[in-house]
């Protein structure tokens, strides 16, 4: 089947006035050059579009306005819902970690809920004040929000620590956090680091030996030297460091 025949038309933009989005041009000088996802290039211009129909100096939007939008899910392209979701969540994630929207946990009277701001001087101020307590989204302004305190988003510490994100090691790092507290992880991926061996394999080893033969606590401290690091490399990596 050729691309013509299987590509969906579109009949044009329609004459008169019509409503438009405000998108920066950093966007297209600094942003769109590096985005290599298509479900991550749809959910940021998605939420361009919805903020933009937003009102007040404080905007953003919750998990639940991206997954409730049926547009912006059947733009995901999967094979059925299910993975129009996934691609979705694997979207915003990807979003997150390069840091073009700003992920807040609050907790209120309905339970926990994410809030994501663009990563503008607003979005940071706003996302600044729920941590000071001088803001919160609840509008029962006698329901107290509390901010919890949020981890590095584990692709946010493969892509500033490790390298490039692919969809199999994103797979493999959300196996990772189902397995191993957030703590180990971010101790393996420091051992590494600290060892210029920035491969997640090597990581991955070094969460395998913790479960198996325990994890020294006192090896991970900013004191630790290079000997006490060394306790935690695996064996099979032993020979590409440099003693």
């Amino acid at each position: 089947m050729s691309a013509s025949s299987s590509m969906q038309g579109f009949a044009g933009f329609p004459d008169g006035k019509q409503r438009t989005t405000l998108v920066p041009n950093l966007f297209f000088s600094d942003l769109l050059p590096v985005i290599d996802d298509l479900a991550e290039l749809k959910v940021t211009l998605y939420a361009f579009w919805a903020l933009g129909r937003r009102e007040g100096a404080v905007r953003y939007l919750r998990l639940s306005d991206f997954m409730g939008d049926s547009v912006l899910l059947k733009a995901m392209g999967g094979t059925d819902i299910q993975a129009d979701v996934d691609m979705l969540l694997d979207g915003i994630e990807r979003a997150v970690a390069r840091g073009t929207f700003l992920q807040v946990t609050v907790e209120g009277a309905d339970g926990q809920m994410e809030l994501y701001f663009l990563n503008t001087e607003r979005g940071r101020a706003a996302v600044e004040g729920i941590s000071r307590g001088e803001w919160r989204p609840s509008p029962d302004e006698d329901e107290p929000i509390t901010l919890l305190v949020e981890r590095p988003n584990i692709f946010v510490l493969y892509e500033q620590n490790i390298g490039t994100l692919t969809p199999m090691i994103a797979e493999e790092l959300r196996e990772a956090e189902q397995t191993y507290s957030p703590t180990w992880i971010e101790d393996a991926i420091r051992v590494a680091v600290t060892n210029n061996v920035r491969r997640w394999r090597y990581v991955q080893a070094i969460l395998d030996r913790w479960r198996q033969e325990g994890k020294q606590e006192d090896a991970i401290g900013q004191r630790d030297s290079q000997r006490d690091l060394r306790r935690q490399i695996p064996p099979e990596y032993d020979d590409i460091i440099k003693h």
